[in-house]
């Protein structure tokens, strides 16, 4: 399968790694830094590789060639328009999260890739964790029994170099803040295990230490679900000296599990009323990641090729990456307004909270 990438700056080399895997014929990168392609390109010994073609526009790239799957990571605000042109053109895509930085961008892109049959993945890829995997086993077989509530706590540090490594960081237009960039992921996991209807949101962000930026650098919310359950959101790049934790929390009538490490990929605790063999080995089960994205992106990319190969709908869809991206509009929707707000959200955008702070 033809592969190309677009976006070459500091999650891409997740995605090389990740076609490198899967066996993916690499045929095209771009960035409009030609120093970022060539310098992905070598953490995984194949800059020297001939056939992939450099391209600082991606509109030439698509045109010239055609790939079967392309991945966008560009900077967040330009997910939405580089998906729309690769859709129209009949290119299946993953995009990273953020999906868009609008609602009326996503649904943009639903609308279009359900008209023209082309796939879309939202690169949600935590949900492939081996402890998230084991218990959405857990859930879909009713292990927990009624879910009482819950929370995802995300604790970690950016400083002043991460955010200058980049200008379109923190700005309203390209990025938002550390719930949209960094916390969406257990946002989306949250949002996911209590099975994804949201009643209310009501949230407060704040810039506590980051007055450089445009956007919060913490964020706490409690969520109403529609089955009943509660839970609460906490995010924050403000913890001293470096990234402390991931960590989901599911409290149900038959069982309790807590997701940790830095970035949900350790079962920390695994108590159910009924008790397998299996259960050993999952209390205390660690995966060992190389950063804080883990290792979610190859198993993301082999689920979204065999999505295009038997076309069905890929495991984490454009669907799924709107539900994150509503989540965290309706927490800064609430921030601004000083109130709970109703979901489904119709037409909300980061650029909504220009001047918040």
């Amino acid at each position: 399968m033809k592969y190309a990438l677009i976006g070459c700056g500091r999650i891409s080399t997740n995605h090389i790694k990740a076609a490198v895997n899967n066996k993916l014929e690499i045929i095209a990168v771009c960035d409009i830094v030609p120093e970022h392609m060539e310098n992905v390109l070598a953490k995984h010994g194949i800059e020297g590789d001939t056939s992939i073609k450099r391209y600082t526009d991606y509109r030439k790239m698509v045109q010239e060639n055609k790939p079967e799957l392309v991945s966008i990571a560009t900077e967040s605000g330009i997910h939405a328009e580089i998906a729309l042109y690769c859709i129209e053109n009949n290119i299946n895509v993953i995009i990273e999260k953020p999906m868009a930085m609008s609602l009326q961008d996503a649904d943009k892109i639903i609308e279009l890739s359900e008209k023209k049959n082309v796939k879309v993945c939202a690169c949600h890829q935590n949900r492939f964790n081996v402890a998230v995997q084991e218990m959405r086993k857990a859930l879909e077989s009713g292990r927990f029994g009624k879910l009482s509530h819950g929370s995802i706590h995300v604790r970690w540090n950016r400083n002043r170099d991460y955010y200058t490594q980049a200008p379109w960081r923190g700005t309203w237009a390209q990025d938002g803040g550390a719930l949209m960039n960094q916390c969406i992921h257990g946002i989306d996991l949250l949002r996911w295990t209590f099975g994804d209807e949201v009643e209310e949101v009501y949230g407060q962000t704040r810039q506590q230490f980051h007055d450089y930026l445009e956007a919060e650098d913490v964020g706490m919310a409690v969520v109403k679900f529609k089955n009943g359950a509660i839970a609460t959101v906490e995010g924050t790049t403000n913890v001293y000296p470096q990234n402390l934790e991931e960590t989901l929390y599911i409290f149900g009538e038959k069982g309790t599990v807590k997701i940790g490490g830095k970035s949900t990929n350790n079962i920390d605790v695994w108590d159910f009323v009924e008790e397998s063999e299996a259960d050993q080995k999952n209390k205390g089960l660690e995966e060992a990641t190389s950063n804080v994205y883990g290792n979610g992106h190859t198993s993301l990319f082999a689920d979204m090729m065999d999505a295009i190969q038997n076309d069905r709908k890929p495991y984490v869809d454009a669907h799924a990456g709107r539900n994150a991206l509503e989540m965290v509009l309706a927490i800064y929707k609430s921030q601004k307004e000083g109130k709970a707000v109703q979901l489904p959200l119709r037409d909300f955008a980061s650029i909504d909270m220009v001047g918040e702070f």
